[in-house]
C-alpha cells in the first residue's frame, strides 16, 4: 500500500514552496538490507535519492514497496534540503540522526530479548 493522495499533494506543495523540481532529484533503486527474507534479496526495493543542486542524498529501505520507499526518500530529502536552506547546523543535524538510529537499535535489541522463565 502506497502513500495517500493527500500525502502526495502535501509533498508536491512543499517541493513547490522550496523551489525543488522533480527533475532536480535523481533516483537509484538498490537492493535493500535487513528483514524481508528472499523478497529483499531478489528485488531492488530500496531507493537512493540525491538532490542534484545541493548534493544532499538519502537512502530509504523501510518498506518492501519500492513506491512507498520512493515517497519516503523524497520526503526525507525535502526535509534535509529545507534544514540546509534554513541554515541549521549540519553537525547538530547529524548528531540528532545518529541518536535516532541508536534508539532504533536499542528498541530492536530489547524486542529480541527473551525473558528467562524460571
Amino acid at each position: 500500500m502506497g502513500p495517500t493522495k493527500e500525502k502526495l499533494d502535501a509533498l508536491d506543495k512543499k517541493m513547490a514552496e522550496l523551489n525543488i523540481g522533480k527533475s532536480d532529484i535523481e533516483y537509484k533503486y538498490i537492493k535493500a538490507s535487513g528483514r524481508g527474507g528472499q523478497k529483499v534479496n531478489k528485488s531492488s526495493s530500496a531507493v537512493f535519492a540525491r538532490h542534484l543542486p545541493s548534493g544532499l542524498s538519502v537512502k530509504c529501505g523501510k518498506s518492501r514497496s519500492q513506491h512507498l520507499n520512493k515517497f519516503l526518500a523524497t520526503r526525507m530529502l525535502v526535509e534535509k534540503v529545507e534544514r540546509q536552506m534554513k541554515g541549521e547546523d549540519p553537525e547538530k543535524t547529524a548528531e540528532i540522526e545518529k541518536r535516532i538510529k541508536q534508539k532504533k537499535r536499542r528498541k530492536r535489541k530489547a524486542r529480541n530479548k527473551v525473558p528467562k522463565s524460571g
